[in-house]
């Protein structure tokens, strides 16, 4: 059986299916624990990723945002004392702009901006009449171990592209069950709407049938050229809160604002209690028109970012880390 003393890094999934892109990278499955701490109440998914020994764990089912995160990382530390090292990895929604060309699928990764520690919580602050939205908590910033890896990959893919959609087609090649879930949509159904076309409420018919494929209804966008990366590495701002972002003028001001890249609801959780770096899949815009048809393929590619920097990680940087256990009883 494993030894819980054996790992030191850990990766946190909201959803079920970001639990299974996750398990899909690992390179080797271990042997599940034989013991777990009586105050640990998360499933586990022990394995290696390159030459880290990597403990993964997802939020119950039914439950999500920042203090369900935090209790499942809190938990984790409990049976695995020497992790180290941490990740969240799984999807989120987009804030494009002018600035930024954010298309389903690509990755968001959260690193420091203008102050900021990598994840913005826009829910935790003051409105003052007259000027806009002050938050008035401080989040860390991830590791600085992980930052650096960030860096080494941003300058490995500028020059030599990744391989992140080769990786996922060869994990469905081998895993044929994951094929109509996790395999990337058709292009045809990524569709950026203008801020004022509001899907109906409480109608789950296909915003292509409901709010139609009329040009006017669209922000239109250039096709992505065959020398691009895609999906597409976008380094910045998440904002982290406990509501759901289904509000195209409150994204597109967040954006404005704060340059804010995705939007989700459990980093804010984690980042003062589990030194972490926050890696996203986009799989909608943030505005009323969310479906799940992105989910699967958006979980693979923010797991498939995140193998890739754990091959770059020395395991003796990650051993020289303190233990986040010891970094909070500490204070």
């Amino acid at each position: 059986m494993s030894n819980p003393k054996d790992y030191t890094v850990g990766w946190i999934c909201a959803i079920a299916t970001e639990y299974v892109a996750a398990q899909a990278f690992l390179d080797v499955k271990h042997e599940g624990l034989e013991y777990v701490s009586p105050n640990d109440n998360n499933d586990y998914t022990l394995g290696k990723s390159g030459k880290h020994n990597v403990v993964i764990a997802v939020l119950p089912e039914g439950e999500y945002g920042i203090s369900s995160a935090a209790s499942v990382a809190r938990d984790m530390l409990h049976t695995f004392p020497n992790i180290r090292i941490g990740l969240m990895v799984g999807i989120g929604g987009g804030a494009p702009s002018p600035k930024h060309d954010i298309r389903l699928g690509d990755i968001v990764v959260s690193v420091p901006r203008d102050g900021k520690g990598g994840v913005f919580q826009y829910d935790f602050g003051k409105t003052i009449q007259d000027q806009s939205f002050r938050p008035t908590g401080f989040l860390n910033q991830p590791p600085m171990v992980l930052r650096t890896a960030v860096n080494g990959l941003k300058a490995q893919y500028e020059s030599e592209g990744h391989q992140l959609e080769q990786a996922i087609n060869s994990i469905l090649e081998k895993k044929s069950r994951l094929r109509k879930k996790y395999q990337r949509p058709g292009s045809n159904s990524d569709r950026l709407y203008q801020t004022e076309v509001i899907h109906p409420t409480n109608n789950e018919v296909n915003c292509v049938v409901i709010c139609s494929e009329d040009p006017s209804n669209l922000i239109p966008r250039h096709q992505r050229a065959e020398d691009e990366d895609n999906p597409a590495i976008h380094y910045g701002l998440i904002a982290s809160a406990n509501r759901l972002m289904k509000d195209a003028l409150l994204r597109d001001k967040f954006a404005k604002e704060n340059d804010v890249l995705c939007f989700e609801m459990e980093a804010a959780g984690l980042m003062n209690q589990f030194p972490c770096l926050v890696i996203r899949g986009i799989c909608d815009y943030s505005d009323t028109h969310k479906n799940k048809e992105w989910q699967g393929y958006a979980a693979m590619a923010a797991a498939a970012y995140a193998k890739d920097l754990l091959y770059r990680i020395p395991p003796n940087k990650v051993e020289v880390e303190s233990r986040i256990s010891d970094l909070l009883s500490s204070g």
